[in-house]
C-alpha cells in the first residue's frame, strides 16, 4: 500500500482527541482508529453525493466492512486536533476500497492510514451485489478518475 499524503485527499472530518480515546500510556487506544475511519468514509460517501439511507431503503442492499486495516506511524496524545481524509482507492464488481489518512489539523505529517473495505451486499440474502453504476459515477466525478469495475 502506497503511502498517502494530505494532497491526495479532498475530504477531510476534523476532531479533538478525548480523554476516553486513550489507553494508560496516554496516547490513543487502537480500537478508536477504525471509528475514526468509519466515521469518515461514512461522511466522504455523502459528500459525494450519495443519499446512504434513501438508496438503502429503495434497493434493500446495505455495505458491510469485510477489511478494516489500521497502520500506525505516530502516536496520538490527548487534545490533539486531527483531520481524517478519506478517499476511494478501488471500485470493484461488488466492492468499494477506502483509505483514510489521520493527519494534525491544517498539517501535512501523516500520523496514520489503514484501509477500509466494503461490500454491497443484498441483506435479504446476505449476498454480494454490483456496485450501482451511479454510485462508482459519483465517485469517480468526486476523485477525478475512473474506477473501472472488474469484466
Amino acid at each position: 500500500m502506497t503511502l498517502p499524503v494530505r494532497a491526495d485527499f479532498r475530504f477531510f472530518l476534523a476532531h479533538r482527541v478525548r480523554y476516553v480515546e486513550l489507553d494508560t500510556q496516554g496516547i490513543v487506544f487502537n480500537a478508536h482508529y477504525l471509528t475514526w475511519y468509519d466515521e469518515a468514509v461514512s461522511d466522504y460517501i455523502r459528500a459525494t453525493g450519495w443519499d446512504y439511507q434513501a438508496e438503502v431503503k429503495a434497493t434493500g442492499a446495505d455495505f458491510h466492512v469485510v477489511r478494516g486495516l489500521v497502520e500506525y506511524k505516530v502516536a496520538i496524545g490527548r487534545r490533539a486536533e486531527i483531520e481524517i481524509g478519506a478517499r476511494t482507492l478501488r471500485v470493484g464488481r461488488t466492492s468499494i476500497t477506502f483509505q483514510p489518512g489521520v493527519f494534525p489539523r491544517g498539517e501535512d505529517a501523516l500520523l496514520a492510514t489503514g484501509e477500509i473495505v466494503w461490500v454491497l451486499t443484498d441483506q435479504a440474502t446476505r449476498r454480494p451485489v454490483p456496485i450501482p453504476d451511479r454510485l462508482r459515477a459519483m465517485l469517480e466525478a468526486w476523485e477525478g478518475r475512473a474506477f473501472t469495475a472488474p469484466g
